[in-house]
């Protein structure tokens, strides 16, 4: 069964519908199928999807950690996130999943990062979503993300 994501706002429609089929691939260890889904993530504005994605990814650690995350916390993500993509993703590079991860927190250095290509940043996000939501639909966490999103734009 696909979403109807007809409640959202226009641009952000192919975002979700992109990084839930992404999601899904990634569950399901479908390389054919993911590839497909980021394909389609990585065409789209990166700065909509990159806010869409990293708020989704942060709000998620909010979630597992809600007593603050510290770095210990922020290395097990990696590791597991990593690790568990590897065995069926070989390509997974931590170095994406950093980026993704120091992103999402607000604390890149965009400066002095090199920036991966849309592609890889559009699989790694898939992946660290998959390992983040375990076996919970990603729909609701990119619902709240996305009126995260509308209300802090409404108030800066």
């Amino acid at each position: 069964m696909t979403q109807n994501w007809r409640h959202l706002p226009a641009p952000a429609r192919p975002i979700a519908a992109a990084t839930t089929a992404a999601v899904t691939a990634a569950r399901a260890h479908d390389t054919e199928a993911l590839d497909a889904a980021t394909a389609e993530l990585a065409a789209l504005d990166p700065a909509q999807t990159g806010l869409i994605l990293g708020t989704s990814v942060r709000l998620l650690l909010e979630q597992a950690h809600p007593d603050g995350l510290d770095g210990d916390a922020v290395r097990d993500v990696l590791e597991r996130s990593v690790r568990s993509a590897a065995v069926w993703h070989p390509e997974t590079d931590p170095h994406v999943v950093l980026y993704l991860l120091a992103g999402s927190l607000g604390v890149l250095d965009e400066d002095a990062a090199d920036v991966p290509k849309p592609d890889a940043l559009a699989r790694h996000a898939a992946l660290l979503l998959a390992e983040l939501l375990g076996a919970r639909p990603a729909e609701p966490v990119l619902t709240a993300a996305l009126s995260e999103i509308q209300h802090t734009q409404l108030n800066d």
